[in-house]
C-alpha cells in the first residue's frame, strides 16, 4: 500500500535538511514552528521511520532520514517533470497525432494541412497512413490512429462521423474522344462509353456503379487497383473513366481532359470518423479543427 505523503511534507523535510533548524525551516515554508513540526511528524508516521533527531540546539537526520533525503528529491523531481510534460501536452508543445486517410486526400489537400499544423506545433509528431476505407476504419478500431478521413462504407455505424466535404465526379478521357470538347457532362452522355474501372472494393467503384446502373455503358474488361494505371490505359485509347475531383492530380497529362459530371444525384462524401468511446487528445483535437477549417465545405475546392 502506498504511503500517504504530500508534496508539502517532502518540501518541508528538504527545507529542514538544508537549514538544520526548525525555526528557519518553518520560516522558509511559511509555517509556524508548531505547524512545521506537525508536518514532519506526519511524514515520519507515513514513512514508518524516525527521520529527525531533535535536541535543544541541533537538528540532525537519522540514517533513515539521510536515505529519505534522496527519495524526497527524486519524488519531487519526478512530479515536477510530470507536470511539466502535462503542461506541454496541454499547450500542444508535445504529443502525437495519427491519421488514416484515403490516398487521394492524403496526396491532395491534406499535405498542406499537415505542413501548417507542424509549423504551428513543431513538437507534435504527426503520423499519416494512406489507405482504402476499410483499412482506415480497421486502424481506427484498433486505436492505431486518432482520426480517419474516408468515404462511406458498410461499417460506419459503430463510429462517430461528420461530413468534411463532397467530392464530385469527373469524366476523364483522351482529347480526341467525342466528349472531350464538352464543358460539362450529363449522365446520359455516358451511354455507349467504354469504362475502365477501379476495383469493386473501392468507394470510387461503388459510386460509379450507382451512377451508371441504368445506362448502356460498356465494360472495357479492365479493372485495376491504382489511378496511375487508369491514366495510362486512358492515354492509350482503351476507354474512359469516372473519378472523383480529389483524384484529378493523377490525370495531369497533355493527352487527357477532365470534364465535370453535372449531377447532384451521386457525389462521394468524405467523412471525418472518430471512435465513439475514445476521446481525442488535445493535439488530435487541434488537428481536427484545422482539417475542418481548411478542407471542410460542401464541395472539395
Amino acid at each position: 500500500m502506498l504511503p500517504n505523503i504530500s508534496t508539502k511534507q517532502l518540501q518541508a523535510f528538504l527545507a529542514l535538511d538544508e537549514c538544520r533548524h526548525f525555526t528557519h525551516a518553518a520560516e522558509r515554508c511559511h509555517l509556524s514552528q508548531s505547524a512545521f513540526s506537525a508536518v514532519i511528524q506526519k511524514l515520519e508516521a507515513a514513512t514508518g521511520a524516525k527521520l529527525v533527531k531533535r535536541d535543544t540546539r541541533n537538528v540532525t537526520l537519522t540514517t533513515e532520514g539521510e536515505l529519505f533525503v534522496e527519495v524526497a528529491r527524486a519524488l519531487l523531481a519526478d512530479l515536477d517533470a510530470a507536470f511539466t510534460d502535462m503542461g506541454d501536452f496541454i499547450a500542444r508543445r508535445k504529443g502525437r497525432v495519427a491519421l488514416a486517410v484515403l490516398p487521394s486526400l492524403a496526396a491532395n489537400g491534406l499535405p498542406a494541412v499537415i505542413a501548417e499544423y507542424r509549423s504551428t506545433y513543431p513538437g507534435i509528431v504527426v503520423s499519416l497512413f494512406d489507405a482504402l476505407s476499410d483499412q482506415c476504419l480497421h486502424m481506427l478500431r484498433q486505436g492505431k490512429v486518432d482520426l480517419a478521413l474516408t468515404a462511406p462504407g458498410a461499417n460506419l455505424s459503430e463510429f462517430h462521423t461528420s461530413t468534411l466535404c463532397s467530392d464530385p465526379f469527373y469524366l476523364v478521357c483522351r482529347r480526341d474522344h467525342p466528349l472531350a470538347n464538352k464543358r460539362t457532362i450529363q449522365v446520359a452522355d455516358l451511354a455507349g462509353c467504354e469504362l475502365i474501372h477501379l476495383a469493386p472494393s473501392t468507394s470510387v467503384r461503388q459510386h460509379v456503379d450507382q451512377l451508371t446502373r441504368e445506362l448502356p455503358v460498356r465494360h472495357s474488361g479492365l479493372e485495376v487497383e491504382h489511378l496511375a494505371t487508369v491514366a495510362g490505359l486512358i492515354e492509350h485509347g482503351l476507354g474512359v473513366s469516372l473519378v472523383p475531383e480529389l483524384t484529378l492530380f493523377q490525370f495531369r497529362s497533355a493527352g487527357l481532359v477532365a470534364i465535370p459530371l453535372e449531377t447532384d444525384a451521386v457525389t462521394r462524401p468524405i467523412f471525418i470518423v472518430q471512435h465513439k468511446e475514445r476521446a481525442l487528445s488535445i493535439a488530435a483535437q487541434g488537428m481536427l479543427e484545422l482539417i475542418e477549417a481548411r478542407l471542410g465545405g460542401a464541395r472539395h475546392q
